[in-house]
């Protein structure tokens, strides 16, 4: 039998963007009160009290465990095999640090799905006809098509759910379950800050 921290999910806040089109560093533009950091963290901390962060150790450190990229300068798809290979769960949420209109509920509601799945390395929403593996879950059975794409230079994380056993979670499902496909709006720009805050 499973113990319960071997069952416990590991949160990961993907925080290593560029930021070029903010301007600034995403993770610390304030929304509503709090940096996107903040609201990011505490979020994945509703679901788990393992959280750690993907970026830079100088740069995060004081937040929550840092994990650095080991494929540097790879985008997402270099954030989550850092992730995995560092994990200790079975379970591991990959969470945008630039999204902040997802909620715990759509956490757990994606974490429910992964437990009924087993034979799934991911757990992937797709919204807007596009698959969204920023607020996902995977295995540790990931990293290794991860690695092997990296290592030869691909950094598309899409490409690989043909590759490997994926557990859609198609629109309609979302919408079913009470999630709107809006929820996983992520902010690239400030232009798109504002319109947020409006």
């Amino acid at each position: 039998m499973e113990s319960g921290l071997l069952r416990r999910p590991t949160a990961f806040v993907l925080a290593g963007g560029k930021s070029t089109r903010m301007g600034r560093d995403k993770a610390f533009v304030e929304f509503e009160g709090r940096t996107l950091l903040a609201r990011a963290l505490g979020l994945a901390r509703s679901v788990t009290p393992d959280v750690r962060i993907v970026g830079s150790h100088k740069k995060f450190a004081a937040f929550a465990p840092v994990v650095e990229d080991m494929f540097p300068g790879c985008g997402p798809l270099g954030g989550i095999h850092a992730a995995l290979r560092s994990s200790p769960a079975e379970l591991n949420l990959m969470l945008a640090v630039d999204a902040p209109l997802l909620t715990s509920e759509l956490l757990q509601y994606l974490l429910s799905q992964a437990r009924r799945a087993p034979e799934a390395v991911g757990v992937v929403p797709r919204a807007d006809r596009r698959w969204q593996p920023l607020c996902a879950i995977f295995r540790p059975g990931f990293a290794e098509a991860a690695e092997q794409a990296l290592r030869a230079g691909q950094n598309r994380i899409d490409r690989l759910f043909d590759l490997v056993t994926i557990r859609a979670i198609e629109e309609d499902e979302l919408e079913r379950a009470g999630f709107s496909p809006a929820i996983f709006c992520n902010l690239n720009t400030p232009e798109e800050l504002e319109k947020l805050r409006a």
